[in-house]
């Protein structure tokens, strides 16, 4: 286990692999663990980091900081604490929302990101997330494979009041006005079957701009990196070793790759 003391407050991370800098961050239900097999696929040309936020896993649980702009700053103090250079960033329902707008407020210091079950907007998010116990939102969302076991382990760590204030807090941000910078390579993928998070309007995912794509995992539902983590893993490092200046609209979930999952 490593941490790190920020804000006299223990925060825990994991880090696997040597490489480029690339930073995991988890969502609403779960913490940095079930990233294990991203993180193992992308070490090998990678440095891979995954941490737990504020109210989750085992990281200090301060109601004080369960806010999205607390959070955000965790991540910022965090990559300065450790010294890390530019990063590529992949976030998960909370992680994702807290990826994209890292990206728009710091675009100088994010290389490329992964955005995972973004919710377009606060009407986006199934009820659900707002009253059940983590626990029980490990069983809604998760089937009963090894795979999951993670989450479901982990689930019951998060503070209740971690998910409710980072929902709430969407409120009052318009996610679509916080978009990364045009120039910035970004990659959104979305479980079809997701019922946590409603998957983007058509018009929204036409209008991402030329340096953006976004790809829909036919068969996942809220855990795209667990339902299917040969594709995504596959898709993850496609995407992490993009040329300088290449759109990731040449990304597809390749036939290839469907076959050998099946």
């Amino acid at each position: 286990m490593s941490a790190i003391i920020l804000r006299n407050e223990i925060v825990h991370y994991e880090v696997l692999g040597r490489g480029k800098p690339l930073i995991f961050l988890h969502g609403w239900v779960g913490s940095w663990r079930y990233w294990i097999p991203a993180m193992q696929a992308a070490s090998v040309t990678f440095r891979a980091y995954a941490l737990d936020l504020w109210g989750f896993g085992d990281t200090a649980k301060k109601p004080g900081y369960y806010a999205i702009n607390q959070q955000l700053t965790l991540v910022n103090e965090f990559i300065n604490e450790l010294g890390i250079g530019k990063i590529a960033l992949v976030g998960h329902g909370l992680g994702a929302v807290i990826a994209w707008m890292y990206t728009f407020h710091n675009p100088a210091k994010v290389d490329r990101a992964v955005i995972v079950s973004l919710p377009q907007n606060p009407n986006a998010i199934h009820p659900q997330l707002r009253s059940a116990s983590p626990a029980e939102l490990a069983e809604w969302l998760l089937d009963r494979s090894t795979v999951s076991e993670p989450v479901r382990l982990e689930a019951p760590k998060t503070d209740p009041d971690a998910i409710q204030t980072s929902i709430s807090n969407l409120e009052d941000i318009n996610l679509e006005e916080a978009a990364p910078n045009s120039s910035i390579p970004y990659l959104c993928v979305h479980g079809q079957n997701d019922p946590a998070v409603v998957t983007p309007e058509a018009q929204w995912i036409v209008s991402l701009p030329e340096q953006a794509h976004f790809i829909s995992f036919e068969e996942s539902g809220h855990y795209p990196m667990l339902d299917e983590s040969s594709k995504f893993n596959r898709l993850l490092n496609e995407m992490l070793n993009l040329k300088p200046g290449a759109s990731p609209r040449q990304l597809q979930l390749k036939e290839e790759w469907k076959r050998r999952v099946r």
